[in-house]
């Protein structure tokens, strides 16, 4: 399959790394999601990936309840900097060279954010994976992607989830939900699809920048998605 992009950004749930466990990392479904990516880059695709924490920070969010809202933010973005590491591991070890930029300064461990040596690590043939999210309390990661997406000059943002595409309803409790093959982002934010957070959603309509919903556990839909075919949903301008 040609690819239709040159540089994508990926985003990655933390709860996909989890596989069946309630929390946590899964080792052999995150050596499932670098396979994937390994097919793409293999092609000469550039890829970004940020991801987030929620498989961590989850287990410790009962704790966290009555939580100063910034203290949790940062919470979170530390628990992304623990996935990212784990993913550039699982790549090592599958031959993949990576580098992991972070928002927050923890120069001991992960290389702090610097937009021009990302760009020349992409164009090296490297991935790059984001964590920290914007370093900032209060955005997403989500709105990360939006905008490492932006900086890097990503030509889509890719959101890996559980979940084939955007449906009408929740598919698991509504049996008569239909999948959206394309949606703007404007009837995106009308209908509060839930593809990504309304700051997320407007900065790609912005920036013209399409995002493509899909399940990142359906063998060989990553490259399906990135050769352009109909798979998840394609959120528009």
């Amino acid at each position: 399959m040609k690819p239709k992009y040159k540089r994508i950004l990926l985003k990655l749930s933390g709860e996909a790394l989890m596989g069946d466990g309630a929390y946590g990392i899964s080792r052999p479904t995150i050596e499932g999601i670098v396979a994937e990516i390994a097919a793409v880059q293999k092609q000469g695709v550039e890829i970004g990936v940020v991801i987030g924490g929620g498989n961590i920070f989850r287990g410790v969010a009962l704790g966290a309840s009555g939580m100063d809202r910034a203290t949790a933010d940062y919470m979170g973005m530390l628990a992304t900097i623990m996935n990212a590491l784990a993913l550039q591991d699982a790549m090592r070890h599958a031959g993949i060279a990576s580098r992991v930029q972070s928002a927050l300064n923890v120069e001991q461990v992960v290389e702090p954010y610097i937009r021009g040596k990302a760009i020349r690590y992409l164009e090296e043939g490297k991935v790059v994976i984001f964590a920290a999210g914007t370093g900032n309390p209060f955005f997403t990661t989500d709105t990360a992607a939006a905008l490492r997406a932006s900086e890097m000059g990503a030509e889509v943002v890719l959101k890996a989830t559980k979940v084939d595409g955007v449906y009408t309803s929740d598919p698991k409790t509504d049996s008569g939900a239909k999948r959206y093959e394309r949606v703007s982002f404007d009837e995106a934010i009308q209908r509060n699809l839930k593809v990504m957070d309304a700051t997320a959603l407007t900065l790609c309509r912005d920036q013209r920048l399409p995002v493509c919903v899909f399940s990142i556990f359906r063998q060989g839909a990553l490259a399906r998605v990135v050769a352009g075919h109909d798979e998840g949903t394609l959120v528009h301008v």
